[in-house]
């Protein structure tokens, strides 16, 4: 079939040649006696049948050459017996009898200008040029936004159409009815609408309405451009310099924009609850003193302005002084630190067991060296007002014992990263170093360090000896410091716990895992029969596997789950794998559920296996007897040597077919002459001389 579809292209390629030689042949020389002229339709739906319709007048057998563009794609003589050349793919063109060109469901990329050119030698020749388009119905037209959120004030806002099927003729974009021209704000192109500087007033309905000769398709799309939020107004009532501990104030904040922007009040940085732009603030204390922001927030453009009122209490402290201690001075130093914020006038605060004469107000500092004396020490600032004392305390200490904790995950490019915590109780806070081996570990590339230094992330984890180990973690504090090993070990289940229900149809598995294992999963697998269906389900039970499955995939901070399904009557076999990213690390311990003991699961597997390998060898054996009975048999028979003369008469015998029976001790007889073949190939080097059949001979000899 391939040959003759290639003999059948060749054919093709040498008439199309031929066609196009005698276009060559004859392309300048245009006769006013030949008259070519096409009609038809210019325009065509996809899936129907078109005919473009010729007339010829000056010729009667000229060879008629259709071009599709420039490429050829039927030649013929017109009335010849044989077939046209055309070279269509598409399966699509056929060639009239008169010579016109037709299309049998036609398809969008047979939209061209079509050629046709008439030769008739000794005649003349001439042209004639038809475009012809094909349409399909427009369908699935979808409006677009570049950028998505319309914002006033950008350079532009283009809405551009899409379609998934058919091609239009004429493009119409309206905007709340009336129709869009090209000019200054608005510029049509293609399938484009591009709006220069949209302002809110473009906030509308625009309607797409394509055509073509077979189909239209209207599209509307809303479109609203946001703008603000404008300069927010703020109002105090009642408006006063100061207000009185206990008075009640409203603060309302408003602003213009589309969508209406969103206000909220900010104080201190935390968000108070507002309704509408309007904060109540009922029964004010001296710890509301202070700068209240109102934001106000336009939700689609992201965009937001900020306006602020200070507002001033005067009253008592609130709440109780705090105090804390810190390292300063490049960690030399202790500084003990007392707040009480608000009140009016100030708090003083004082440090009376670390120095009897030194106080501040509001917010005071006392430096110390450090010394073993502090180490554990209760120190007291005393607070007092004129309406109250109050005091708090802080201690100062070395970096406490702790136990470092290793957790693990996978990040967005599927790399393994492990974290390491060295946490602390100490104060001031201790800052942590880090070191594998001699190797100082500081943050950049593959390790990253927490910005309080407790936690070392390493990236790109590898599951080598390389990686895997000691890892030191050194907590100092300006009061000591505390040093602690971390032994990373890989995906590792210490221990595995079974527990069945009474009836025997589900289990809990519980399992342990090293504290410095480096894992982020568990796979949970079982070896026995399939679990049963869920009440009323149609499966059928497979038979039991003799290899363990994964029947539930656990993430790192799973330490248990429950299987049900199980058969009473079945034996099953769990066990948990840890995993740590694609890593699988050593199976947990195998447990039994089920009735009795019977095989293990290994030994299952050497008799499955050990079946097939005794069947192979029984076969072997009975084939070794076989061959050694055929052989001690044929070593009995008496063997006769065919004579190389009468070889050659058996060859040439005229009827093959006739039965042999020269030797009856090891030549079988019912099977036709034996080959001679390999014989006579050396042998005929000549013509070999007609020879009558002889009679049967029966020749012998003994060895």
């Amino acid at each position: 079939m391939d040959s003759d579809m290639s003999m059948h292209a060749s054919y093709a390629f040498k008439h199309t040649c031929w066609g196009i030689l005698l276009l060559f042949l004859a392309g300048g020389v245009a006769d006013c006696s030949v008259v070519v002229t096409v009609s038809g339709p210019h325009v065509a739906k996809v899936g129907s049948n078109v005919t473009l319709n010729v007339f010829i007048t000056g010729a009667t057998r000229p060879t008629i050459v259709w071009a599709m563009g420039d490429i050829p794609v039927v030649t013929w003589t017109l009335g010849s017996s044989s077939p046209p050349d055309i070279l269509d793919p598409g399966g699509v063109l056929s060639i009239e009898r008169d010579g016109s060109l037709s299309f049998h469901n036609v398809l969008l990329n047979y939209s061209a200008t079509y050629t046709i050119r008439v030769v008739e030698l000794g005649v003349g020749s001439n042209t004639s040029t038809f475009t012809l388009r094909v349409f399909d119905d427009i369908r699935n037209v979808s409006v677009s936004t570049e950028p998505v959120k319309a914002v006033e004030g950008a350079s532009t806002l283009t809405l551009t159409y899409s379609s998934l099927q058919g091609e239009a003729t004429e493009v119409k974009w309206f905007f709340n009815g009336a129709e869009i021209k090209n000019g200054a704000h608005y510029v049509i192109s293609g399938n484009r609408l591009m709006i220069r500087g949209p302002t809110r007033n473009d906030t509308g309905r625009y309607t797409l309405v394509l055509k073509n000769p077979f189909s239209s398709e209207t599209v509307h799309k809303n479109i609203s451009v946001h703008y603000g939020p404008e300069r927010p107004v703020l109002e105090v009532h009642p408006p006063k310099a100061f207000f009185v501990s206990g008075d009640s104030v409203m603060l309302s904040c408003h602003a213009d924009g589309d969508p209406s922007p969103i206000a909220s009040w900010v104080f201190g940085g935390l968000t108070l609850p507002a309704q509408a732009g309007m904060l109540n603030l009922t029964s004010i204390q001296s710890s509301q003193s202070g700068v209240y922001i109102c934001v106000m927030l336009n939700n689609e453009t992201g965009d937001q302005l900020e306006k602020s009122v200070t507002i001033q209490v005067y009253e008592r402290p609130s709440g109780d002084p705090m105090c804390s201690v810190t390292g300063v001075n490049g960690n030399q130093d202790l500084q003990y630190r007392c707040q009480w914020a608000g009140g009016t006038p100030e708090a003083q605060l004082s440090f009376p067991v670390l120095n009897a004469t030194s106080s501040g107000s509001g917010d005071f500092n006392l430096t110390r060296k450090p010394s073993q004396d502090l180490n554990g020490k209760e120190v007291t600032c005393v607070a007092s007002h004129p309406f109250l004392q109050r005091n708090c305390s802080v201690t100062a200490r070395g970096p406490a014992d702790f136990q470092p904790l290793v957790s693990s995950m996978v990040d967005a490019d599927k790399k393994l990263v492990i974290t390491i915590a060295c946490a602390s109780t100490s104060l001031p806070v201790a800052t942590v170093t880090w070191s594998k081996g001699n190797q100082i570990l500081t943050s950049g590339g593959r390790y990253q360090i927490s910005s309080n230094t407790t936690l070392l992330f390493i990236l790109d984890f590898h599951l080598n000896s390389t990686e895997l180990g000691t890892y030191t973690c050194n907590a100092v504090n300006i009061l000591g410091n505390q040093t602690n090993d971390v032994s990373v070990l890989g995906p590792t289940v210490s221990d595995l716990g079974l527990f069945p229900n009474q009836e025997g149809t589900m289990v809990t598995l519980t399992w342990e895992t090293p504290r410095t294992s480096v894992i982020t999963g568990f796979e949970v697998q079982m070896m026995g029969p399939s679990l049963l269906p869920s009440p009323g389900g149609r499966q059928r039970r497979k038979r039991a596997t003799n290899e363990f499955g994964t029947i539930q995939e656990k993430p790192s901070s799973a330490r248990s789950t429950n299987i049900s399904g199980l058969d009473p009557k079945a034996t099953y076999r769990f066990r948990v794998i840890p995993t740590a990213g694609a890593t699988r690390g050593q199976p947990s311990k195998e447990l039994r559920a089920g009735p009795g003991g019977g095989l293990s699961g290994p030994a299952i597997a050497g008799i499955a296996a050990g079946i097939p390998c005794g069947i192979l060898l029984i076969l072997i054996i009975i084939a070794l007897i076989i061959l050694c009975v055929v052989w001690r048999r044929k070593r009995r028979q008496t063997r006769y040597p065919v004579s190389r003369a009468v070889e050659k008469v058996v060859a040439t015998q005229p009827n093959l077919n006739t039965p042999h029976t020269l030797l009856t001790g090891g030549l079988k007889t019912s099977a036709g002459p034996p080959d001679y073949s390999v014989h006579l190939a050396s042998e005929r080097s000549s013509t070999l001389p007609s020879v009558v059949s002889p009679p049967p001979v029966r020749m012998a000899t003994t060895v």
